[in-house]
């Protein structure tokens, strides 16, 4: 089996001077995901290192650079899936740790649960050794300018900011030689959301699904819009109907909007390695191994 990555970093319209940013994000994650499954190495493994590098570059709203919410705290969400055994990891509303992704993985591999939230998953994280952090070392002067912004706007509603404004959830697909799929998400959720707010990117199947049986994908977007059409699993299942990648692919997206109304994106592989993504948002970054393993990055308009 000829092992398969790919990456995004959100779908929104991106402003033009973070362009860059993103490309080069992404290409970094995407390569060193690419590494380890060239290396015969696994597809968990590739999509956790490539979504816990972009939690740790403050281009994205995950891990490091993640927004406030309404009371100026920061809450993150995250999963990781594989399609062997549908195994699943996921954290929700989790505070005070850099990179969700590997807590998620630790709540996979060592606890009979598949989501812990809150102090709860906080206190897991203490448990099994991981750094607790201040929030502090998570917030960006990007965002506590936006905070302070939106504080000023009397009416704003969760969904305002999502045509225009950057939302930048990351994730990753993969395959490896061994046929294996996987998917992780990772967000620090939408901008100003009211405390305790869970989106999709935790939620088996709307944020991420991986199936042997038929692919792996991972969700962007308006999260309250994904989760009502159950996004990732939609569009694995269009894989297990003999839909190809990017017909699943662009099935998904248009099924959202034509359905509740609603923005986003998604990556998808199957279980042959092949890629795709689609979205309706004015931006989406992303970034993926081509057939002779070199690494493609962009913002497709």
């Amino acid at each position: 089996m000829k092992p398969s990555i790919m990456v995004h970093g959100g779908a929104w319209k991106i402003p033009d001077e973070t362009h860059a940013d993103h490309i080069g994000g992404t290409y970094v994650a995407a390569k060193a995901g690419w590494a380890i499954l060239a290396g015969g190495g696994s597809a968990m493994d590739a999509v956790e290192t490539a979504v816990s590098i972009m939690e740790d570059d403050s281009t994205f709203d995950a891990g490091i650079g993640s927004v406030l919410n309404r009371t100026g705290g920061i809450e993150m969400d995250a999963m990781i899936m594989d399609g062997q055994m549908l195994a699943l990891g996921a954290v929700g509303a989790v505070r005070g740790i850099m990179n969700p992704v590997k807590l998620a993985r630790l709540i996979l591999q060592d606890t009979d649960h598949s989501l812990l939230v809150g102090e709860g998953a906080r206190r897991f994280a203490e448990s099994k050794g991981m750094r607790l952090c201040a929030e502090a070392e998570l917030t960006v002067p990007r965002e506590i300018e936006r905070f302070r912004l939106l504080q000023q706007e009397k009416d704003y509603h969760l969904s305002d900011g999502f045509t225009p404004d950057p939302m930048d959830t990351v994730g990753a697909v993969a395959v490896d030689v061994a046929g294996n799929v996987a998917a992780a998400t990772s967000t620090g959720g939408a901008h100003y959301k009211l405390p305790g707010r869970v989106g999709d990117s935790p939620l088996v199947g709307s944020g991420a699904y991986a199936d042997n049986h038929t692919g792996a994908a991972s969700a962007t977007g308006h999260g309250e819009s994904i989760m009502k059409v159950v996004l990732a699993k939609t569009a694995t299942d269009a894989l297990g109907r003999g839909l190809s990648v990017q017909e699943a692919a662009d099935y998904a997206v248009n099924h959202m909007f034509e359905r509740v109304g609603g923005y986003g994106g998604i990556i998808l592989v199957d279980c042959d390695g092949q890629t795709a993504f689609a979205y309706n948002t004015p931006h989406m970054a992303v970034a993926w191994a081509d057939e002779n393993g070199s690494i493609l990055a962009r913002i497709k308009e």
